[in-house]
């Protein structure tokens, strides 16, 4: 019996290892892209030579249809094609979709971080929870961090294993929960983030290979990541308590840094207190503005021409109204403080918040370029046709095929950690795909964001995995990466497994949409 429980974790680290070692092999996500792009157009010359095509499934007629009912691979590796790629490269840059809704819902998101606010409402969240209920608030909070992620990763995880230490607890029990609700439930939250836009442009970008109007929202995932926090908040916090915790058993040691840490567990001020209460007005006079415009069916943000919310301005104008409201509570709480008293620290705060998407920017550069490139050649649409074909087939084109994308992304994610760079790639083969067989943009997006969030706590990859690790070794020196993904892993899969289900159960028995006016089946007509 001990020699198989100690063949268990050899076979374990083995695994580890290895999806380390695959991840490190591959290079930067920016070096990715380029060589993508690349290798598509070297890709299109050898397939045109050898006249590859499939069969049009769209009706005769249809906008972007040949003549001859074929698909066929168009060679950028001529002139036409050296020509299209010079007079396009900016072009394909500067529209490519998420580029500025991102940069637009970060100013005003770094304007509500460089004032404090977002730091002080995680904090008087879990700095005045009850004992009893300290780990479901620890969970809740780092799913609500996602709103500006790196808050999560950089101000909860490490003030949620001081709180647990000053509780008597283990701190690592408290950092795995916070950091299973930050990243674990990365795509889960009450309010839109900054990764909707970012999503929601790449599903866009890659519905138009086979529909050329489709648009997805930016709200497009809103009702099911409205419930799935609770979902990720309720099995979040039972993994805590029945499985990582008792696992940890009491702790011993002694922790490093004990004084900067101790300066970050310390609680509101009387001052940041006032400045919530300030951006706690403000948060309602702006909700009753929104509503004003949005709930009366006459009301300006609705849509002008049917007199539904589906389709309005309110919803394709979401990311305006995000960056107003965190340029507002900014704004009020950073007056109430002292951090903005001025409008050059406003202005200071949206250039901060810019200066730290230099590698973002870099990223999607080459991210559109791939992305054109795709679609000009129409490898994208050929290998969705393909794709299709092949799932019909063998039978798979119901709604159990969703079990095996989720699947499918939560592996590459292993690999490919960051959620921008793991869609741009996948999403111009995976959306055309699955609305080949009827499913809507929206729904693929939903459930993408299931595989990918669920492994972002195992995988080295994962940009603040690095920084996550730091924070253990202040509590166990001798920690290493195993230590920390053995000890996510029950979260990772319990995500997985009950994420899934709740998608299934939520879509496709009960009906429900995923987001405002997202339907379920997408249909070419």
């Amino acid at each position: 019996m001990s020699e198989e429980t100690a063949s268990k974790p050899s076979r374990i680290s083995h695994f580890l290892k290895t999806v380390e070692w695959l991840g490190n092999a591959l290079p930067h996500p920016v070096t990715l892209f380029a060589l993508f792009a690349v290798f598509v157009v070297l890709l299109s010359g050898v397939l045109e030579y050898f006249d590859v095509s499939v069969t049009d499934p769209r009706p005769e007629g249809a906008k972007g249809r040949a003549d001859n009912g074929l698909i066929e691979v168009v060679s950028l590796m001529n002139a036409d094609g050296l020509r299209m790629i010079v007079l396009n490269l900016v072009k394909n840059f500067v529209e490519f979709a998420p580029l500025g809704t991102v940069l637009v819902a970060m100013l005003g998101v770094g304007i509500a971080e460089r004032s404090g606010w977002l730091t002080a409402v995680i904090r008087g969240m879990v700095l005045n929870a009850s004992p009893r209920l300290v780990t479901v608030i620890v969970v809740l909070s780092g799913v609500l961090s996602n709103t500006a992620s790196e808050m999560g990763y950089v101000v909860l995880v490490p003030l949620a294993a001081v709180v647990f230490h000053s509780l008597g607890r283990h701190p690592l029990a408290g950092l795995a929960a916070a950091f299973a609700g930050v990243s674990g439930g990365y795509s889960a939250n009450l309010l839109i983030g900054t990764v909707d836009p970012l999503l929601s442009g790449i599903s866009t970008e890659a519905a138009r290979l086979i529909d050329p109007g489709y648009e997805v929202d930016v709200s497009a995932n809103w009702f099911f990541m409205i419930a799935s926090t609770f979902l990720i908040t309720v099995i979040g916090s039972f993994v805590s308590l029945k499985i990582v915790e008792p696992a940890l058993g009491p702790y011993t040691g002694t922790p490093e840094d004990i004084d900067e840490e101790s300066e970050r567990m310390a609680p509101l001020s009387a001052q940041e207190r006032q400045g919530l209460w300030h951006s706690l007005w403000a948060t309602l006079i702006f909700a009753g503005i929104i509503a004003a415009m949005v709930v009366p069916e006459t009301g300006m943000l609705r849509n002008q021409e049917t007199g539904e919310i589906a389709g309005s301005p309110f919803l394709r104008g979401i990311v305006a109204i995000i960056f107003v409201y965190f340029v507002l509570v900014g704004v009020v709480y950073g007056r109430a403080v002292g951090t903005m008293r001025s409008d050059r620290d406003v202005i200071d705060a949206m250039a901060y918040a810019m200066s730290r998407l230099g590698l973002y920017i870099a990223l999607v550069f080459f991210a559109a370029q791939f992305v054109k490139f795709f679609a000009w050649t129409n490898l994208g649409s050929i290998t969705a046709v393909a794709g299709a074909n092949f799932l019909q087939s063998i039978d798979l084109t119901g709604p159990m095929l969703f079990f095996v994308f989720i699947l499918v992304c939560a592996f590459i994610n292993l690999m490919l950690g960051s959620a921008s760079a793991q869609w741009a790639v996948t999403a111009p083969i995976f959306v055309p795909m699955l609305m080949l067989l009827g499913y809507s943009p929206e729904v693929i997006q939903a459930a993408y964001r299931i595989g990918d969030s669920s492994t972002n706590i195992i995988t080295p990859m994962m940009s603040y995995f690095g920084l996550i690790m730091a924070f253990v070794a202040r509590y166990e020196p001798k920690a290493g990466v195993g230590t920390l993904i053995a000890m996510m892993l029950p979260y990772s899969v319990a995500f997985l497994v009950c994420w899934s289900f709740f998608f299934y159960l939520w879509t496709f028995v009960l009906g429900l949409p995923v987001g405002p006016a997202a339907p379920t089946y997408y249909s070419a007509g």
